[in-house]
C-alpha cells in the first residue's frame, strides 16, 4: 500500500510515517520506480509505535525495542530498557501525586483562610504545609 493509504488506515500523518521511516522504525519496500510500498503488516507496526509513544517511550527507545519485536523475542537489554522506562514513569507518577496533594492543601488553605495573602518575609520550611497565607 502507498504511504497515503497507510496514513489513512492508521490515522497517523504522512509526515509522522516518514519520520518513522527516517528513524528506521518503519521499513517500506521500494518499487522499481522508487515508490514506497508498505505491507499490510505496516498497520500493526504503526499501531505498536503509537502504543510505545503513548506509554511515554522516546523514539530512541522505540528504535531499540522494535528489532526484538520483529524477531519475536525480547533481548535482555530490551527488557532492561522497558523496566527502566516503567521505573521512570512510576517515579513521575509519584511526583505528580505529591504535587497534587500539595496543591489540594493550598486550595483548602486558601479557601478556608481570610488572610491578606501578604508575602512572608522568609519562605516556609520545606514540609511545613501550604504557604498561601503567612504564619500568624
Amino acid at each position: 500500500m502507498r504511504i497515503g493509504e497507510l496514513a489513512e488506515k492508521t490515522g497517523v500523518s504522512v509526515r509522522a510515517l516518514r519520520y518513522y521511516e527516517e528513524k528506521g522504525m518503519l521499513v517500506p519496500e521500494r518499487s522499481a520506480g522508487g515508490h514506497r510500498s508498505y505491507p499490510d503488516a505496516g498497520v500493526g507496526v504503526v499501531w505498536l509505535i503509537q502504543q510505545f509513544y503513548a506509554a511515554g517511550l522516546s523514539s530512541k527507545s522505540i528504535q531499540a525495542i522494535l528489532p526484538s519485536v520483529r524477531a519475536g523475542r525480547a533481548a535482555p537489554e530490551v527488557l532492561e530498557l522497558l523496566v527502566a522506562e516503567r521505573n521512570r514513569i512510576d517515579k513521575l507518577a509519584r511526583e505528580l501525586a505529591d504535587a497534587r496533594e500539595r496543591l489540594d492543601a493550598i486550595i483548602t488553605s486558601a479557601s478556608a483562610d481570610s488572610c491578606s495573602h501578604e508575602v512572608p518575609e522568609a519562605p516556609p520550611r520545606r514540609g511545613s504545609g501550604p504557604a498561601v497565607c503567612p504564619p500568624k
